[in-house]
């Protein structure tokens, strides 16, 4: 029997000294596309891995930063499989913002950017390994925590890591943000992407011969207009043209227009056939040209049977804690999403409690970080 109300206890005492801990994370920014400041930011998290007797590598980017890798083994003997814990350095949050709105603890919150996406994620991971070490309680399995430099934009530099870390793996647990103030975890996410529709047409003068020309902005119109039909909210498909650009000035008619689009899905097979239509789109005006870019890369997170077991395992362990766990849907994606795809049991979420991610807003609830922690430890020792 895992001593979970001993890890729980251990942890509440010790919730100032994580507070402390999440301050420090704060105060260094990594936005994503500064690959110095991910790297800076990196480099602490590597260096509290190496203290706590992690086997740290850097695993180095031309187009981002630094994924950190870090492996530990709690118990005796050979290891008898592998666990991964998933989360991200990056934010998206530019350099400067933490002197506008710092870290700062009032009324049972701590508040400032990256707090809740998902700097609390990694104050909870060393809690548990904190705890785990204190109280000596063994792990079977090999530990792989991987911490990625470019999650906030998308995932093209460490899906890779990510998956064959995944292929190797047991289970995975994603320390992104809890759903909701109750701290529910994430066994379903729906499959994210972006397209980019780029029209082409024929400038002429608006005035004195717009019949010679092919207005971008107007095939773009219609465009759109036709992709709002791939809807379909029972199926949990959205399509969502979010940003447009196109033209010059009012009296040339568009020779150029462009538009980025958000699109959603819940199904793998919905995935397959959206992209699909995508690149089937074809001209509605003579004369124009239209290209499609991009569409769904991040496959949905499916609530499989397995996910389902975890979540019920972790309910469990949270029992015993004296705490309810719930589990939850979500229209977001995250590193998770890679992993469920491949089969592997995955549950998310398990990160910080609180709210306004990616705002002024963002904060954690305090008292849920040490519950966090020896939950994420629990879940550790016990697979």
């Amino acid at each position: 029997m895992i001593p979970m109300q001993e890890l729980f206890d251990w942890l509440r005492e010790r919730e100032a000294a994580i507070v402390r801990l999440l301050g420090r994370m704060v105060d260094i920014e990594s936005p994503s596309h500064d690959e110095a400041a991910v790297d800076r930011f990196g480099r602490m998290i590597a260096a509290e891995w190496r203290r706590r007797g992690a086997r740290v590598r850097l695993l180095r980017q031309r187009e981002s930063g630094s994924h950190v890798r870090a492996e530990m083994q709690l118990g005796q003997g050979r290891p008898e499989g592998q666990l991964l814990v998933l989360g991200h350095l990056d934010t998206v949050y530019p350099l400067g913002t933490v002197a506008k709105t710092p870290f700062r603890v009032a009324r049972g919150l701590a508040w400032g950017p990256g707090t809740f996406d998902m700097k609390g994620g990694h104050a909870i991971a060393l809690a548990a390994v904190d705890a785990l070490q204190a109280l000596r309680v063994p792990a079977r399995k090999k530990i792989v925590f991987l911490w990625t430099s470019d999650e906030e934009i998308g995932s093209k530099t460490s899906r890779r890591a990510i998956e064959s870390a995944a292929r190797q793996s047991d289970a995975v647990f994603v320390l992104e943000p809890a759903f909701g103030l109750d701290g529910r975890l994430k066994t379903e996410r729906k499959g994210v992407g972006e397209a980019e529709l780029i029209v082409t047409g024929r400038s002429a003068h608006a005035g004195i011969d717009p019949e010679s020309g092919v207005n971008a902005v107007h095939e773009l119109a219609l465009q759109i207009a036709r992709l709002l039909k791939l809807n379909n909210p029972r199926r949990g498909i959205t399509v969502q043209a979010n940003v447009i650009a196109g033209g010059t000035v009012t009296n040339v008619v568009a020779d150029h227009a462009r538009a980025f689009i958000d699109v959603r899905v819940v199904r793998a097979d919905d995935a397959l056939d959206l992209n699909r239509k995508l690149r089937a789109l074809k001209p509605i005006l003579r004369g124009a040209r239209i290209e499609v870019r991009g569409g769904v890369n991040r496959p949905p997170m499916e609530r499989t049977h397995e996910a389902h077991a975890l979540f019920l395992h972790a309910q469990e362990l949270a029992r015993e804690m004296g705490r309810g766990l719930r589990e939850a849907s979500t229209g977001g994606g995250s590193d998770g999403n890679f992993t469920a795809a491949l089969g592997i049991p995955t549950l998310d979420g398990l990160g910080a409690v609180g709210d306004g991610a990616h705002s002024p807003r963002e904060h954690i609830i305090i008292r849920f970080l040490p519950e966090r922690a020896a939950l994420l430890a629990g879940l550790l020792a016990t697979l």
